[in-house]
């Protein structure tokens, strides 16, 4: 199912990604994943609810979370919601190589 728009969920995430350069394999992983998720929602891997980390749920009133797999061990986090319409919003989350992702995950 296509979701009606990808945003990022803070504009200092946003301005981020935009600060990245266009060489950057991260951000081409990226670009890759927002055109994935504007395709189909559940690209990524779901995480179970009980998995979901709490600081995560406080920070964004989770209640979904999908992980998509970027270059070089990175990972894009991101959750689906909508607007209190008929609208399907993914936003985008955050995005952190595989130590800081495995550390959020208490791996």
């Amino acid at each position: 199912m296509k979701p009606d728009k990808v945003i990022f969920a803070d504009e200092e995430l946003e301005n981020d990604f935009n600060s990245m350069s266009d060489n950057d394999p991260v951000k081409k992983g990226i670009t890759r994943a927002i055109n994935s998720i504007q395709e189909n929602f559940s690209c990524g891997r779901n995480v179970r609810k009980n998995l979901i980390p709490k600081g995560l749920i406080e920070k964004y009133s989770l209640n979904n979370l999908w992980i998509y797999d970027l270059p070089n061990g990175w990972r894009l986090l991101y959750s689906i919601t909508s607007s209190g319409e008929i609208e399907i919003i993914a936003a985008i989350l955050d995005w952190m190589n595989h130590k800081d992702y495995e550390r959020l995950f208490g791996f």
